[in-house]
C-alpha cells in the first residue's frame, strides 16, 4: 500500500516514506474500545504498527459505525462502472493528496 501512497503523492522511489501520523488524541475514543470485532482488529493493526485513526470510532461505537462499514463495502466492492482496483487507487490518491495514510 505504500508505493501507491507514493506515487499518488506524486513523490519519485526515492523519497523517503510518508510521515508518521499522529494520534487524533481523543482520550476518551481512543482509550475506551469496546468488545467485539473491531476493537479486536484494532488491538492487532496497534501490534502490526502504523494503522487508520478511525478504527478507534469503529472500536468505541460498532452500532453507530457499522453503516459506515457496509457504505464503504458497497460503495468500494460492488457491481459499479469502475473496477475495484480503481476505486482503491483513487481512495488512495485522494488520501495521499490529504495527506493521509490511506
Amino acid at each position: 500500500m505504500q508505493l501507491i501512497y507514493w506515487l499518488a503523492a506524486g513523490a519519485n522511489m526515492s523519497e523517503q516514506a510518508p510521515k508518521k501520523m499522529e494520534a487524533m488524541f481523543l482520550p476518551g475514543v481512543e482509550n475506551n474500545p469496546q468488545p467485539g470485532p473491531y476493537a479486536d482488529a484494532l488491538r492487532m493493526m496497534q501490534a502490526a504498527g502504523e494503522y487508520p485513526q478511525i478504527w478507534h470510532l469503529f472500536a468505541f461505537k460498532p452500532r453507530a459505525t457499522d453503516h459506515l462499514a457496509r457504505f464503504t463495502q458497497e460503495i468500494m466492492r460492488e457491481p459499479a462502472p469502475l473496477t475495484p482496483w480503481l476505486r482503491e487507487l483513487i481512495a488512495a490518491y485522494t488520501s495521499a493528496r490529504n495527506d493521509c495514510p490511506f
